[in-house]
Parts: C-alpha cells; sequence; structure tokens
C-alpha cells in the first residue's frame, strides 16, 4: 500500500525580487507615456492656435473691453495698413500701442523660461533647476538698480534700464562660468552651487545700493526686477527678445539628443560618445544669454521655468526634442493668462507678474511631486 505524504512547507525560501528597472532620464514619468512625431506636430499645431486665440482674447481684456472680432479687425489693420474712422483711433491706440506688446512679450518670455527651463534641468541634472539658479536674474537686478541710482547708461534713453539689467546678467554669467569651472570643466553640482552662492554676493550687493541710495526709487525698481511685469513693453523691445527666443528654441531643440544623453550622468554620456561637459559649457553660455535678454525686458519670473517643462514630461515623456516642441506653445499661453490676471485683478492697480506664477506654480508643483509615478521623473 502506497501512503502519501503531505510535502514539507518550504520555509525560509522567498521569491527572488524583480528586476530592477533600467535608469531612465530624469524628468521621465510613466514608462507607457511616448507620443510618435505625428502627434506632437498635430498637438504643437493645436496648441500654436490656442496660443493664437489666447492672444486675441488677452488684447482685448483690460479696462476697457473690446470683443474679439474688434480687437482682430484692429490688428489686421495695423498689420495691413488698413483704415479706421475717426472715433476708433482711441481704441485703436489701446489695442496696438499699450496692450499688443505687452502681450506679445507675455508670449515670448513665456516660451523662452519654458524651454531654457527645460535646458537646465537638464544641463545640471536638477528638477528644482530653474533659469535663474545661476544667479542671472540677481546679476539683473543689481544692473538694474545701478542705473536707477547712479544713472549709468544714459546714452540708451529709455533703454538705459534694460541695457544694464542685461549688462547685469552677463557680469553674473561669467563671474559663474569662472569660478565653477574645474579640470573637468563645468560639472551640474559645481555648476550650481557656485551659481547660488553668486547669487547671494550680488544680492548683499543690491542690499547696499539700495541702503546707499538717496531715495526710495532704488526699492521699487528691485521689486520690479525680482517679481517681473511687462508693463513696460513697447514694440521696440520685442524684435531683439523674440530673435534669441526663437534662434535659442532651434538652437536647443537641435541638442534633443545630447540633453537626453546628458541626464543620464556624464559617465554614461561618455560611453554613448557625448562629450558631457563640453556641451554643457555650450548651453551654459546659450542659456545665460536667452535668460539674461528675458530678464533685460521683463525682471525675473520665477516657476516658469520650473513647473512647465514637469507638466509637458507628463503628457509627451523625457525625450527633450518632444519636450522642446511642446513647452514653448504651453509657456506661451500660460504667461498670456497670467499678465492677464496680473493687469486685472486689482485694477487699476497691478500685481507683479511673479506673485501669480508662484500662487499658480507652487500648488502644482507641490501636486506633481506627490503624484503617483512621478517625483522629478522617478518613481
Amino acid at each position: 500500500m502506497v501512503r502519501s505524504f503531505p510535502h514539507p512547507p518550504h520555509q525560509g525560501l522567498r521569491r527572488p525580487p524583480p528586476p530592477a528597472e533600467p535608469a531612465r532620464p530624469a524628468g521621465e514619468g510613466e514608462p507607457h507615456r511616448r507620443m510618435s512625431p505625428a502627434a506632437t506636430v498635430a498637438v504643437a499645431a493645436g496648441l500654436v492656435i490656442a496660443l493664437a486665440v489666447s492672444v486675441v482674447a488677452a488684447i482685448g481684456i483690460g479696462s476697457a473691453l473690446i470683443p474679439p472680432a474688434e480687437t482682430a479687425r484692429y490688428l489686421w489693420a495695423a498689420l495691413t495698413g488698413g483704415t479706421i474712422t475717426a472715433d476708433e483711433v482711441t481704441t485703436y491706440q489701446i489695442i496696438w500701442q499699450v496692450r499688443a506688446p505687452r502681450v506679445l512679450l507675455a508670449a515670448i518670455v513665456g516660451a523662452g523660461l519654458s524651454v531654457v527651463g527645460v535646458a537646465v534641468q537638464a544641463m545640471v541634472r536638477n528638477a528644482l533647476a530653474d533659469p535663474f539658479v545661476l544667479g542671472v536674474s540677481s546679476g539683473a537686478s543689481v544692473g538694474a538698480v545701478t542705473v536707477s541710482v547712479f544713472g549709468v547708461f544714459t546714452a540708451f534713453g529709455v533703454y538705459a534700464m534694460s541695457v544694464g539689467a542685461f549688462a547685469g546678467a552677463l557680469l553674473a554669467s561669467v563671474l559663474v562660468f569662472a569660478a565653477a569651472q574645474g579640470r573637468t570643466g563645468l560639472t551640474p553640482l559645481r555648476l550650481v552651487l557656485t551659481g547660488v552662492a553668486v547669487s547671494f554676493a550680488l544680492q548683499a550687493v543690491m542690499s547696499v545700493i539700495i541702503y546707499l541710495a538717496p531715495d526710495g526709487e532704488a526699492t521699487g525698481m528691485v521689486l520690479y526686477w525680482t517679481m517681473g511685469s511687462f508693463g513696460a513693453a513697447t514694440w521696440g523691445s520685442l524684435p531683439v527678445v523674440a530673435a534669441a527666443v526663437l534662434l535659442g528654441t532651434v538652437v536647443l531643440r537641435r541638442h534633443g539628443r545630447a540633453l537626453d544623453v546628458m541626464a543620464l550622468g556624464d559617465e554614461v554620456s561618455t560611453s554613448l560618445g557625448v562629450d558631457g561637459a563640453r556641451i554643457r559649457t555650450r548651453l551654459f553660455v546659450l542659456t545665460s544669454l536667452l535668460t539674461g535678454a528675458m530678464v533685460a525686458v521683463s525682471g525675473a519670473i520665477g516657476f516658469v521655468g520650473l513647473v512647465m517643462p514637469h507638466l509637458v514630461r507628463l503628457v509627451v515623456g523625457a525625450g527633450h526634442t518632444r519636450v522642446l516642441t511642446i513647452a514653448p506653445p504651453v509657456g506661451a499661453i500660460f504667461m498670456v493668462w497670467v499678465d492677464l490676471l496680473s493687469r486685472t485683478l486689482v485694477a487699476p492697480r497691478e500685481l507683479p507678474v511673479g506673485v501669480i506664477t508662484a500662487l499658480v506654480g507652487v500648488p502644482v508643483f507641490v501636486i506633481l511631486i506627490r503624484r503617483k509615478g512621478y517625483l522629478f521623473g522617478g518613481r
């Protein structure tokens, strides 16, 4: 008679852990989120249309509300040399001379900050990085306050403040570049730490200038350059910053593959044939020039370059070519509506743009870092 015995329990035996997921570039969310090139182009086209609608709507909204159809007619008349009646001159001037350059500048700066934010986060491999992490905003503030207090660059007339801010931003970039250089070139950690140190030093310089200023004008100037505003926008200030943002976006998008590799670390970059130190130097120069050009006309506007890249990565994935295609119109649309809120919420007074971007950006950023499956690009 054959007797069967129960199998003894497999005590002490454990199922081997599942293999670890391969490392992904910083900023990548769920691995299944991918967007084909055709879908990317379609989404970008839709965003451009949404941006055009937002621009027309924002131009028409203000203390004097102008219907979108009338706004579009005035804009078309200005672009094509059309005619308007005598009783429409005042409204036409409000649309074309006051609101249009301001709204367009907001769109340009929003797009530029988003693009630079994407590049800087990949360049320093830090999800908390933004366009101002390298001390550019502090340098621009010092330059603007110097113009206000000591009257330098008066030969540039109404553009003296912008020239001073741009010069200060470039000076800060040169200081960071010189101090962060090492035997192996620019490393992410050295670059961030040097940028923070230079930023604090320039803030101290700015405080001394304000303290020694004979009147309180410098204090208001500091508030403008640290919180941002598009109130000083003119048609003369648009071409330079628009050309800089457009050219910078094209160049950064061509470096999309290199940014993908750099996000994995310098060792991986070297093994894949990408010279991370050399490309980081190029990107540092380019992003510093772009940021300086934008700060010179709008002041330092925070959270746009920090939050927009993360939001876009949630939709299109971590591929920088896709991100740099979608981020500009997203940032432009966001900034257009933020500027509209800044000039209408407490009209006739105006809120600094940076106040609204912070009020919107902080909750969004907290939601992002608490989102299941997305924690600074990891799980």
